[in-house]
């Protein structure tokens, strides 16, 4: 099985700020009626991956934009991530009813999150 790119995320000072100018420029659907105010990006396209915009979080000390892959299984992936000179992040997560995830960062600092395959 092949790990695909399957969420993007874009960090922001201002979350909401973010979210109202990505929403402008592109034309997407936004909404953030959770307990996070973490906007969910959908695109409205047949192509690409859906996404979310959000405040800078602690695991992220500055904006940016960072890319969440599946994989398979998450810890051996972080395992062998740290064997490579990565460094985790955030350990396994769970967030009910959506997601089990988890970030890293390569050898040159970039942060990369994987997320559980479903089952």
């Amino acid at each position: 099985m092949g790990s695909p790119v399957v969420h993007f995320e874009i960090a922001c000072k201002d979350g909401e700020a973010g979210q109202s100018f990505y929403k402008e420029l592109f034309g997407w659907k936004i909404t953030s009626d959770n307990p996070w105010n973490y906007g969910l990006v959908d695109t409205e396209s047949d192509t690409g991956i859906g996404g979310g915009i959000t405040g800078v979080q602690p695991e992220m000390s500055h904006p940016g934009v960072m890319v969440y892959v599946e994989v398979e299984d998450l810890q051996a992936t972080l395992d062998k991530a740290e064997s490579m000179g990565g460094k985790t992040t955030m350990p396994i997560m769970e967030i009910p009813g959506m997601v089990i995830l988890a970030h890293f960062t390569d050898p040159d600092g970039n942060i990369i999150g994987i997320v559980k395959s479903a089952e």
